[in-house]
């Protein structure tokens, strides 16, 4: 399109954009004036601008400038698009009009806004409002700006008729897409780096319940909504001003400038805030939502209920209707059309434990929990005695042990108080984030994301009860500064006897919180060969009874955190752990570690590589599952290596790993004599791997075996291959990762070998330079185990010295201290 210019120059002085742009940026500076009333100022601001460019143009009747969506609200962010519609009765001369939305559409494109335009008749619009379900949610905010008032005026009537007569049509529609977004975007209560406009429980929610408040069908719970709203848009005008974007995505890296930009303490206490108003937007359009169903299944039972009846039936607003049934639930609970309500005999202040029976009875049953009955409950119930009837500990047993329903009465209880009136220590996990990508969940969600996993191993377990209850517990201490198993035994000794526990179960319950993480510690980071590692984990769990319940609890939360912290590899390794373990508790020693002679394909390899002098490797898939089964779940690739004994193995195979994206998940070095009857002197090493391809298929052993080769004969320098991979793929910004840290674990963890701990930041390469420092300093590599989660890289190495003994107390840290070293100079 070729612009045409059709403004005089006096024109183009009085209403050009330098004013307004001027006007505009001192506002947005502006330190005594933010959120609501900003936004208010910033509206009124661009009406005056957009005025007095529609006025220039002498424009007579027929015409009007509307604002719809987000300026129609009169709520412009310092970012926002201007989404206006130039509305005009048809009278008017197609060029004429062209030349005024000129006038209006470029001094905005020239100032660099974004800008959302159209020319419509009031016809024109209905019709594209009633093909486009969006462009219908905006006009519905349609606000006069300039020119002819009887035009807008006569479109918002019209619209908002539509609106409510094709609300049984619209209504459903506007439904799925909120469900589609939401599937798309995820919760905006529970991200990291939420979108603070598409996400369920953001902007776009708190306007599609504006919208369904406008059809007269429902309406939201009010208390606290507006408030909500509130929140998300200062937080999207802070970060507007932060970036300088029109954006609503609220990446890491902007969080802290945000939160200094609102007053707050830091990114944590931000994203506590946006969690909650985002929470209050989603339970309000749960109850809305069912409400609306609940509306439109009246309407379209009523012609049918009439022709049943034959006119008879209760008269109500005109119409026959006849009671829906309430079918009991429990003592004091009903079903009634669709949601569990308070039975009409129920008596909250003379029954304490109503709350759980309700709670309970309304999961079991897989319906949600009424409002009215909810915050009826809140107002009325008196609180539980110390400790808790068992009746009351039953009825949260019984609530958390039914599964995915519990997720949606949980959050009904928790929004109107009542989760922290009967457990006070959940305030502090209450919209906590997790900063670390393999959580999906806020800690809260996660606590009881957890027990939902948990209830589908019940059967595995003697006490269910105590399985479901540390579920719900066994992070409550992250809200306490310190190692939160340690805080979180302490704290969960306290609920577990406040609740009614008696001692010997608040020692397991206990117990079990305090060592949540001890199998998949164990069973990723340690040699379950050395019998150390296997009699440290029996003497701290002390019975097979806890044992059983620990295996649950392991896997419901690895579960409930994310795709990343669980697979069949690290389930597997678990197992064969409590195995262990089991057998220790039932009497048996461990095995000591025996010589355990090559297996066939072993010495295949190892005479081999010492008749081409050089490494020999074979891969080899490993699944779990029935044999007989269509697929069997992936455990990863077993790779062996026969290398003849020389320097450097270990870093030269983690490089060449790293150079064809292949993520080492174990690793275990031996030696062994030469076979006999193989030609030439000297030891192998036998390497015995479990990788796994990054993405992709796998490489062809071909190529991985002459990339090894050219690795041990210095001809491939990896550690430039790597840096020049590095370089081709910068980095993106984001915070900070923590230093690596390498210690030395205590003395029991074996009685064979040293173990040296790492934690870092997972890289490419980072396997390969562990391995070189370990190598500079003169220690021999026996096992390696590797774990990571998200970004975090936690590896264990068995090392001893040249002598096969392990290292004295000194030597081992200054290991330590050299790897360490070695790590940061990279970071």
């Amino acid at each position: 399109m070729t612009r045409v210019d059709v403004r005089t120059e006096s024109e183009a002085e009085d209403s050009g954009p330098s004013g307004y742009a001027a006007a505009r940026l001192r506002l947005l500076q502006e330190g005594t004036r933010s959120g609501p009333p900003r936004r208010s100022a910033l509206s009124d601001l661009t009406d005056e601008w957009l005025t007095g460019l529609f006025t220039a143009a002498e424009v007579s009747r027929g015409v009007s400038l509307v604002a719809v969506g987000g300026y129609g609200r009169g709520e412009l962010s310092p970012r926002s698009d201007l989404d206006l519609l130039l509305l005009h009765d048809g009278s008017a001369d197609g060029a004429r009009l062209a030349a005024l939305a000129d006038r209006l559409w470029y001094p905005i494109w020239d100032l660099g806004l974004a800008l959302d335009h159209s020319v419509r008749t009031p016809n024109e619009a209905r019709g594209t409002a009633g093909d486009d379900l969006k462009v219908h949610l905006g006009l519905l905010d349609a606000r006069h700006v300039a020119g002819d008032p009887g035009l807008t005026a006569g479109l918002r009537t019209t619209v908002l008729a539509d609106w409510r007569n094709q609300a049984p049509k619209r209504l459903p529609e506007l439904r799925e897409l909120c469900e589609e977004r939401a599937e798309r975007q995820g919760e905006l209560g529970h991200l990291l780096e939420p979108d603070l406009k598409e996400a369920r429980g953001g902007l776009r929610d708190a306007t599609a319940l504006r919208a369904v408040a406008a059809s007269w069908l429902a309406d939201a719970p009010r208390e606290g909504l507006d408030e909500a709203r509130r929140r998300l848009l200062d937080v999207r005008d802070a970060l507007h001003l932060a970036t300088g974007r029109a954006t609503d995505r609220l990446a890491l890296q902007e969080q802290d400038q945000v939160a200094a930009g609102l007053g707050l303490l830091d990114a944590d206490a931000l994203l506590r805030q946006v969690y909650e108003a985002a929470r209050v937007v989603s339970y309000a359009s749960d109850v809305t939502w069912r409400e609306v169903g609940r509306v439109l299944r009246a309407r379209g039972a009523r012609p049918r209920l009439r022709a049943m009846l034959g006119g008879r039936g209760a008269a109500l607003g005109g119409h026959s209707v006849v009671a829906a049934d309430r079918s009991p639930l429990a003592e004091g609970v009903v079903e009634h059309d669709g949601e569990a309500v308070l039975a009409r005999t129920a008596k909250p202040e003379r029954d304490p434990v109503l709350p759980l029976r309700a709670a309970a009875a309304a999961a079991q049953a897989g319906l949600p929990l009424s409002l009215h009955a909810v915050r009826r409950l809140a107002a009325s119930a008196g609180p539980l005695p110390t400790p808790w009837p068992a009746e009351a500990r039953e009825q949260l047993v019984t609530l958390l042990g039914a599964g995915r329903p519990t997720v949606q009465v949980w959050e009904a209880l928790e929004a109107e108080g009542l989760i922290t009136r009967l457990l006070p220590d959940w305030e502090r996990v209450r919209c906590r984030p997790q900063r670390n990508a393999v959580h999906t969940w806020t800690v809260d969600r996660h606590l009881v994301e957890t027990a939902v996993r948990a209830a589908e191993l019940t059967r595995r377990v003697g006490r269910p009860d105590l399985l479901l209850v540390a579920a719900l517990l066994h992070d409550i201490g992250k809200g306490w500064p310190g190692d939160h198993s340690v805080a979180g035994e302490i704290i969960a000794r306290d609920v577990a006897a406040r609740i009614g526990f008696d001692p010997g179960d608040v020692a397991v319950l206990a117990c079990l919180v305090r060592h949540h993480l001890l199998l998949v510690e164990t069973a990723t980071r340690r040699d379950l060969d050395d019998p150390a590692t296997v009699r440290g984990v029996a003497d701290v769990v002390g019975s097979v009874g806890t044992l059983e319940l620990l295996h649950a609890l392991t896997e419901a939360d690895a579960l409930a955190t994310g795709p990343a912290a669980w697979s069949a590899w690290r389930g597997a390794l678990v197992a064969d752990l409590v195995k262990r373990v089991g057998a220790v508790l039932c009497g048996d020693e461990p095995a000591e570690p025996v010589d355990v002679a090559p297996t066939a394909e072993q010495e295949r390899l190892a005479v081999e590589a010492v008749r081409t002098g050089g490494p020999v490797l074979a891969l080899r898939a490993r699944t779990e599952g029935d044999p007989g089964a269509a697929a069997a779940e992936p455990l990863g690739v077993e790779l062996l290596i026969a290398v003849p004994e020389q320097d450097g193995v270990l870093s030269a195979v983690a490089g060449v790993l790293a150079l064809h994206r292949l993520a080492v998940r174990t690793a275990e070095l031996r030696w062994v004599a030469s076979p006999v009857g193989a030609e030439g002197g000297g030891g192998v090493l036998l390497l015995n791997w479990r990788v796994a391809a990054e993405y992709g298929s796998l490489p062809q052993a071909a190529r991985l075996r002459a990339d090894l080769v050219r690795a041990l004969d210095g001809s491939l320098d990896i550690a430039a291959r790597l840096a020049e991979r590095d370089a081709a793929y910068p980095r993106r910004r984001g915070t900070v990762a923590p230093a690596a840290r390498v210690s030395v674990a205590s003395a029991g963890s074996s009685r064979l070998a040293t173990v040296i701990e790492v934690r870092a930041q997972d890289a490419p390469g980072l396997l390969h330079r562990i391995g070189r420092a370990l190598e500079a300093a003169g220690v021999v590599v026996r096992s390696a185990h590797v774990s990571t989660l998200g970004a975090n890289a936690v590896d264990a190495f068995y090392v001893t010295g040249v002598d096969g003994v392990p290292l004295e107390g000194e030597r081992a840290v200054g290991v330590a201290r050299g790897v360490e070293g070695v790590l940061l100079s990279r970071e």
